[in-house]
């Protein structure tokens, strides 16, 4: 009698075995989508960090975009210039000359020069602390909790004396520290050369209340503008850089604007290149580390600078 319960028990499982095959089997011919050989190539293409940088959910939809031609070949910023090129040779199309886009910080000001801090008890992150009121005399600079240092898969951010800093080395451009920062005070700047200048302050108060929040904030005396009117402008207050007429063989107007801003809030940002580790091989460290470009929370109106 055991004997033929096993039997039994084994066949059924034997008959459920062969059904679902069928069935399987019948679905995966019924439901089969054809997948275009060139997305499968695109994507092998593709680095396959899925950090969304390219505005896609990830790299399986960005190469189907870009096949199908509703996304340019030179969108992904961890594969760069050369993703890009093999991908416009995959495809058969000219790609146009652009450039790399990395995060900027606009804020320059360090523990010390930040008037105003009081204590902070909550939750060590910027997104809360942004919600708390007074926690810092500047309604616009830099909280320092690291959140943008925490969305970072590259290990691309730091956080020096509590303020955010880029390391260009290992930056890839993905753009999720700009995502995240609750002041918008990163935002993404074409890289024309290895380093960009750039205004390191975000605060759109008048000058006198600049300077009772922060020793180091840009004061909006267009004094920048007078020198380089094509290239600076002056709204709500503050200093702000045209990138699309930014030109890395002339920056004589640039220099001079530097030279002559009283709270030195232009600064460049970005790789150092051999040169410019020879001009001051003999110097100290600045006192004040820097980055670029911002917005804010009750102003998310988007601008260069």
């Amino acid at each position: 009698m055991t004997t033929l319960i096993l039997i039994l028990a084994a066949g059924t499982m034997l008959l459920l075995a062969v059904v679902m095959a069928l069935v399987l089997g019948w679905a995966n011919r019924a439901f089969h989508v054809e997948v275009n050989p060139l997305v499968e190539k695109a994507l092998a293409l593709l680095p396959g960090a899925n950090c969304g940088g390219c505005g896609f959910v990830g790299c399986g939809e960005y190469a189907e975009a870009v096949v199908h031609g509703k996304a340019a070949p030179d969108k992904c910023p961890v594969g760069g210039e050369t993703c890009a090129q093999e991908l416009a040779a995959l495809l058969g199309i000219d790609l146009k000359p652009t450039f790399p886009y990395r995060p900027v910080v606009h804020c320059g000001a360090t523990y010390a020069d930040r008037l105003g801090r009081t204590p902070y008890r909550g939750r060590k992150t910027c997104a809360s602390a942004n919600l708390v009121a007074g926690v810092q005399g500047c309604t616009y600079g830099c909280l320092g909790f690291g959140d943008c240092r925490t969305a970072c898969r590259f290990d691309a951010l730091e956080i020096r004396d509590g303020l955010a800093v880029v390391d260009y080395e290992k930056c890839t451009g993905c753009g999720a520290c700009a995502k995240v920062c609750p002041r918008n005070l990163i935002t993404m700047v074409p890289f024309k050369a290895d380093r960009m200048y750039v205004v390191a302050c975000s605060n759109q108060d008048f000058g006198k209340d600049v300077k009772a929040v922060c020793n180091v904030g840009c004061i909006g005396c267009k004094a920048c503008m007078r020198l380089a009117p094509e290239l600076f402008n002056v709204t709500d207050n503050i200093a702000r850089i045209d990138y699309d007429k930014y030109d890395p063989e002339k920056m004589e107007q640039v220099v001079l604007a530097l030279q002559k801003c009283p709270t030195k809030r232009i600064v460049p940002m970005g790789k150092p290149s051999p040169k410019d580790l020879e001009a001051v091989k003999d110097e100290h460290l600045p006192k004040h580390p820097i980055q670029a470009d911002f917005k804010t929370t009750v102003d998310k109106t988007e601008w260069k600078g």
